[in-house]
């Protein structure tokens, strides 16, 4: 599978741009490659199709927090909604800067828009004789931050979070249509579902805007006001597994947004954010903890007994002569592996504490004249920092 470009560099703007910058490049871009300029030509279709799907996103303040936090990988399973595989959802305002409500301005490139929506989205509408009909539309993914401790992540943890969701309407059943009430033919689009204008040989065509492109009329439903889907508040229960890390995603199935029109539900995309621990540092799988040491420990080795994040200790020996930022690795008392067995390594960095002379006794300052005297001078006096 082929990887994927970055979406800024596709625009051709900075991380920083701002919105009117990624509009303004988007414009040009679109302008470019759009296909009912390049007929026929196959690299100018998928440019287009590249450049829509990157807009999708940069210009959705959401998407693009998601984007820059996780890359392509906070859409994985159609997590930028399915309009960034095509022409979905594109505003034709922003490529060439005209309202669609203005038929005055229609004075533009395309012969007509149906055709080129139902080329290249798949089709969220379709032909059915001579009327618009909709097809099964996918769910949106959710995404939520789940906030755990380091010894949640160390034994995994079953949490219950409240999810707010669009769920099927249960007084229309998803149709968006109130029950009972009487069917009538658009009068505007004559049930076809699409108005259109013709200006010297070019011939616009638009969705409907009195019937949305059903072609038909109907009282909307007055529960979800013709959506079809209405939100509400559920309780989902979210297995962290042990290992988990910050920025670690769980993917919970059919729990985001439910479809449209007999389309299945989006998912529910949780992101692990780990709260700061007082005594343990994360690295990867490996934990790390200071141990502070007298300088006599030091000089002549000590044995000491270190917390774990299980909540038991480990016997941890030091060796003699050790120096302050020196390590000692115990094997196996890390994190858990998240992909893989076995846990990683507890690293205890030592501190040699040196006490001040306001700290020493009389008798300590006195052996310690003697210790002086009874040591070997250091090695070398100086070094460069980096040769230690």
């Amino acid at each position: 599978m082929a990887t994927k470009r970055d979406y800024y560099e596709i625009l051709g703007v900075s991380r920083n741009a701002t919105q009117d910058e990624i509009k303004k490049a988007y414009r040009k871009l679109a302008r470019k490659y759009h296909p009912d300029l390049n007929p026929n030509n196959k690299e100018a279709e998928e440019k287009f199709k590249e450049i829509s799907e990157a807009y999708q996103v940069l210009s959705d303040p959401e998407k693009r927090k998601l984007y820059d936090m996780y890359g392509h990988a906070a859409f994985a399973g159609a997590g930028a909604g399915e309009e960034a595989h095509g022409f979905g959802g594109i505003n034709f305002e922003d490529i060439f800067g005209f309202s669609r409500g203005r038929s005055s301005d229609f004075g533009s490139i395309f012969e007509d828009l149906e055709d080129i929506f139902d080329a290249f989205v798949g089709g969220r509408r379709r032909r059915t004789g001579g009327r618009k009909t909709y097809q099964a539309e996918r769910g949106e993914d959710i995404y939520q931050t789940l906030t755990i401790s380091l010894e949640d992540a160390y034994h995994g943890k079953t949490v219950t979070l409240e999810v707010p969701r669009y769920v099927i309407c249960e007084k229309c059943a998803g149709t968006g249509v109130k029950a009972g009430s009487e069917t009538k033919t658009c009068p505007t689009c004559g049930g076809t579902g699409m108005v259109g204008r013709t200006s010297g040989f070019i011939h616009i065509s638009q969705t409907c805007p009195n019937c949305s492109g059903t072609g038909i009329i109907q009282e909307p439903c007055d529960a979800c006001n013709g959506r079809g889907l209405v939100m509400t508040k559920e309780t989902v229960k979210v297995k962290t597994p042990p290992g988990v890390d910050n920025g670690s995603k769980l993917r919970i199935p059919g729990k985001g947004h439910s479809g449209r029109f007999g389309g299945p539900s989006g998912d529910l995309y949780v992101i692990i954010n780990i709260t700061p621990h007082p005594l343990f540092e994360r690295k990867g799988d490996n934990l790390y903890i200071k141990a502070n040491i007298k300088v006599t420990e030091a000089i002549k080795g000590t044995e000491i007994e270190v917390p774990l994040l299980n909540g038991k200790t480990e016997k941890v020996k030091i060796h003699s002569g050790i120096q302050s930022g020196g390590t000692v690795r115990v094997h196996g008392k890390g994190m858990p592996r998240l992909k893989s067995k076995g846990y990683g390594d507890l690293i205890v960095v030592v501190n040699v504490e040196i006490p001040s002379e306001k700290e020493l006794s009389r008798k300590a300052k006195k052996l310690v004249d003697e210790l002086d005297n009874e040591l070997p001078p250091v090695s070398k006096r100086f070094e460069k920092p980096s040769e230690r």
